[in-house]
């Protein structure tokens, strides 16, 4: 069983800073690519970043310059650092990573999520 818990939303005014967690736990053999994802009310859910287990990373043109993924292998923990936070960035933010139990095959997960509201 894996499970993936995101940690650290809130509220903060438009301008501040939220960091995001998220910890993958289980029987783990392996983790691939791992992506934080975000859906506001009344709309798709749609991709913030990405990071790769190498550490290679790709953003949405949206966040470019104000968001960093980042990952920590030995602790299956990936983590998002949102600075200059604005309104249109309140959504439910969720992580997701292709997991590799033992003698198992990859199979996708996402975290339950968790709320970021930014005020104005």
């Amino acid at each position: 069983q894996v499970q993936l818990v995101e940690s650290g939303g809130g509220l903060v005014q438009a301008g501040g800073s939220l960091r995001l967690s998220c910890a993958a736990s289980g029987s783990i053999f392996s983790i691939n690519a791992m992506g934080w994802y975000r859906q506001a009310p009344g709309k798709q859910r749609e991709l913030v970043a990405t990071i790769t287990n190498g550490g290679s990373t790709n953003y949405a043109d949206s966040v470019k310059g104000r968001f960093t993924i980042s990952r920590d292998n030995a602790k299956n923990t990936m983590y998002l650092q949102m600075n200059s936070l604005k309104p249109e960035d309140t959504a439910v933010y969720y992580c997701n990573a292709p997991v590799k139990i033992p003698f198992g095959t990859f199979e996708n997960y996402w975290g339950q999520g968790t709320q970021v509201t930014v005020s104005s």
